[in-house]
């Protein structure tokens, strides 16, 4: 999640090879597992119709679940941006918000339950990567959000999923690095 959410994968080629799979899964419909969620995922409907994971789970999804906690809460949100969003979260902060705390505790459990998703479609058993400029941006207190815990959330396949790595790509340029290494594989 960044700009926008992407979803892609990577699969053995069954000839010792890789193939990416590439599709457009930030459209898919976002879910809600409970009833709060569900309140802010129909703030968002009554916006936009369609509520897609891309909706939530991007720079402008983080600015949309803070309006949407805000208008459930009776309280005006402030015009702000994606990087106010998450400044305003911390807690002990002088201008902490609590609706920009809810905004990123959510964005985190959702990309959960959207990966693990991801992870229970693909097989992916390797494992799972979060790119993106905003969960790096997030450091050590990605750890300390529900991400993993709803990424496993997934009734009698949490043992599955359990066993499934996930990591946050920190490199500079990852997308820049992957599409150096396709040109050396191709020439």
């Amino acid at each position: 999640p960044g700009t926008g959410l992407g979803v892609s994968g990577l699969v053995a080629d069954g000839r010792g090879g890789w193939r990416v799979v590439v599709g457009e899964g930030g459209h898919v419909t976002l879910p809600a597992a409970n009833a709060r969620e569900a309140s802010l995922l129909a703030v968002l409907r009554e916006r936009f119709g369609h509520v897609s994971a891309e909706r939530a789970l991007s720079g402008p999804g983080l600015v949309n679940l803070y309006d949407a906690a805000c208008r459930l809460d009776g309280e005006a949100p402030d015009a702000i941006e994606p990087a106010d969003v998450m400044a305003r979260s911390e807690p002990g902060t002088a201008q902490h918000s609590v609706q920009c705390e809810e905004a990123v505790r959510l964005f985190a459990a959702l990309l959960g339950t959207v990966a693990g998703n991801v992870a229970l479609t693909l097989g992916a058993r390797g494992g799972v990567f979060i790119g993106g400029g905003i969960v790096p941006r997030l450091g050590a207190r990605f750890a300390t959000l529900p991400f993993r815990a709803r990424f496993e959330d997934k009734g009698r396949f949490r043992g599955y999923l359990e066993a499934i790595p996930t990591w946050v790509i920190t490199a500079e340029s990852p997308a820049l690095l992957g599409a150096a290494r396709a040109l050396d594989a191709a020439g």
